[in-house]
């Protein structure tokens, strides 16, 4: 790794697509949370829509207003070279992110995105790693609901059982929440492009290096286990970013384990007051259970209400197991499609420009990037990581 020298850049965080559902919603954590000090920016195609969301923001007036394309390559370089951490909104990333990823990769910028698209994962991994290994860029992907609570929770899992043994984490998931109308549009979008995927997927397996003297897997869903998830009147089986996320954090951050396993289990369906879907963590995909969730065509666009948002909740559970021990614990928050999808995307975005991290680079996780300073970010923000029981 040679991490290039970014303290010269003006900022420390830019965020581009700020003007979107859930860039606001950042847009608003940050200025209401960010150090005193931080230099940070806001970044899109409309100046004027910009300076609009600045005036609309708690004391951010000092915040930075800064014209960026996603189709425009010279305007996305001009963006990474001035920032020492770039965050993206703007998707589907398959169709519109990978400029920007280049642009970091070349810069050294480090980058975080929301993607939930495995195409796109697995592509940037293949075109770009080995050039952010050189710069010294740490490109993070699924810095949201679709990952960390899954890479972040197996990871703290992890730390509660022996070393030095083979280890399996179970994950499952379950919700009670409106999913982004973005999320919506990339699912649909990777459903449609099945081949695609897959060739992308078998493209990656050939470019990872193999592991020596310990291997990670996250097995495919049998033939008839539950692995759908429920959008409107549309219902398709896919890999998700989650299981993905899992298996290349398992890899790359776990010289501790010989022989890691992590597996996935569709959780029962849930019913009355913390009745509502259940998602798979870590298995063959997504699971919904109960009435399927419907995204309406005003929510699709500017997401639901505070008040819907009020009532969501996600909670995450892990059993862990070797060396004759078992844990279980738990990730759990409230709304996780918008408002914890918000926190948690731009705490990773302090942590990157802020705190004392582990030496990395390349295409890696949250756990393997930030890991223990992320989870203490988290916790601080209100989100649960916590130790159920042992045995």
């Amino acid at each position: 790794m040679s991490r290039l020298n970014t303290d010269g850049r003006p900022y420390d965080v830019v965020l581009f697509g700020a003007t979107g559902f859930v860039g606001e919603l950042t847009a608003r954590y940050l200025a209401e949370h960010a150090p005193e000090g931080l230099r940070w920016a806001i970044a899109g195609r409309s100046e004027d829509r910009l300076r609009r969301l600045r005036e609309r923001l708690p004391g951010a007036d000092g915040v930075g207003v800064l014209r960026a394309d996603s189709g425009d390559p010279a305007s996305l370089r001009d963006l990474a070279g001035r920032t020492r951490v770039l965050a993206t909104t703007v998707g589907p990333y398959v169709r519109h992110g990978e400029g920007l990823v280049a642009a970091c990769a070349d810069a050294g910028t480090d980058y975080l995105d929301l993607t939930g698209e495995p195409e796109f994962v697995d592509l940037m991994y293949v075109r770009y790693d080995a050039r952010a290994r050189e710069t010294g860029a740490r490109l993070v992907h699924a810095c949201g609901f679709d990952s960390v609570p899954h890479d972040l929770g197996a990871y703290f899992t992890v730390q509660q059982l022996p070393e030095g043994v083979p280890l399996s984490i179970d994950g499952y998931v379950s919700a009670n929440a409106m999913f982004s109308g973005g999320t919506f549009a990339s699912a649909l979008g990777q459903f449609a492009r099945g081949r695609q995927m897959a060739a992308a997927a078998r493209e990656r397996r050939r470019c990872e290096p193999r592991l020596v003297g310990r291997r990670a897997a996250t097995p495919r869903a049998r033939r008839g286990s539950p692995g759908r998830w429920g959008l409107g009147a549309a219902v398709a089986d896919h890999r998700p970013a989650d299981r993905a996320a899992l298996g290349e954090g398992a890899g790359a951050l776990r010289p501790r384990l010989p022989l890691p396993a992590l597996r996935g289990g569709a959780a029962p369906a849930r019913r009355g007051r913390r009745g509502g879907g259940s998602r798979r963590a870590g298995g063959g995909g997504p699971t919904a259970s109960g009435p399927p969730l419907v995204v309406g065509p005003a929510e699709a666009r500017d997401g639901p209400s505070p008040q819907k948002r009020a009532r969501s909740w996600f909670s995450v559970r892990f059993v862990g197991e070797g060396g004759g021990r078992r844990v279980f614990t738990e990730v759990a928050g409230g709304d996780p499609g918008y408002d914890e999808t918000a926190k948690m995307f731009a705490e990773a975005a302090l942590s990157l420009a802020l705190d004392d991290l582990p030496p990395t680079s390349g295409q890696v996780t949250t756990a393997v990037a930030m890991g223990d300073a992320l989870i203490d970010r988290l916790r601080a923000a209100g989100l649960r990581f916590r130790v159920a029981a042992i045995r």
